[in-house]
């Protein structure tokens, strides 16, 4: 290849990434969610992108975590440690969600980041890329331009993924449809921080986060076995 063609292979490709950059930032689509049954596991449907809720744990548990998280938020990455403990401990009795919430106007990678978890997801690395993208949110929070873009699909690569795929489906618009509608049940709820947390229909309060956030997470676990209690469930015997 010539020096002439390499230069327009360069500008083409750079466009290519400025442009996925731009949409998964900023496009948000409006959505109607008021006949969604928020507190419950959600199919794919046309209004999510034909992308189901992602479901870490026991899908049948009639216990259920979600968290409306921001992957850019610092806050949300202080609690992901102990959050990533208590589902792993509780994955047999306990269902958790993660719902995308990029506060975009104060986190403006948040959008790119969930993108990123989503794209994952379609190769079924959801929760892979999520833990990536939290454990590393230093490294990638404050990247510019197409820089985004570049660490997420290197990110891709070293969790073995499709990377043209994963750069594809990054400003795809089924991605962009299934974060716009989460955000939109955020909305419904009148979220306007994260993390937020409901279990089974009740929203945490701020003590049981911060205690997530800056402690060991266990009052969190006391809901949750007073939960799986309730509905018969006997809590795992290390809580």
């Amino acid at each position: 290849m010539s020096k002439r063609a390499w230069i327009i292979f360069a500008v083409i490709v750079v466009g290519l990434l400025t442009a996925l950059v731009i949409t998964s930032r900023n496009a948000n689509p409006v959505v109607d969610v008021s006949n969604v049954k928020e507190n419950t596991i959600l199919a794919a449907t046309p209004a999510s992108g034909n992308i189901a809720d992602e479901v870490y744990g026991n899908t049948s548990s009639k216990v259920i975590l979600i968290e409306y998280g921001d992957l850019q938020c610092p806050a949300c990455g202080s609690a992901h440690p102990n959050i990533r403990k208590i589902t792993e401990q509780y994955k047999d009795q306990l269902a958790f969600i993660f719902r995308n919430f990029p506060l975009s106007t104060i986190h403006p990678n948040a959008r790119s980041g969930s993108a990123a978890a989503e794209a994952a997801g379609l190769q079924g690395k959801y929760w892979d890329m999520n833990n990536y993208l939290y454990e590393h949110q230093s490294d990638w929070v404050d990247l510019t331009g197409t820089n985004v873009t570049t660490a997420l699909v290197s990110y891709a690569k070293d969790l073995g993924l499709n990377t043209t795929k994963f750069t594809s489906d990054l400003a795809a618009d089924n991605v962009n449809k299934k974060i716009s509608f989460d955000q939109a049940i955020g909305n419904k709820l009148n979220i306007n921080s994260t993390p937020t947390f409901y279990l089974n229909g009740v929203q945490l309060s701020s003590d049981v986060i911060s205690d997530v956030q800056q402690s060991n997470g266990d009052k969190l676990r006391a809901l949750i076995n007073a939960d799986l209690q309730k509905v018969g469930v006997t809590p795992p015997a290390s809580s």
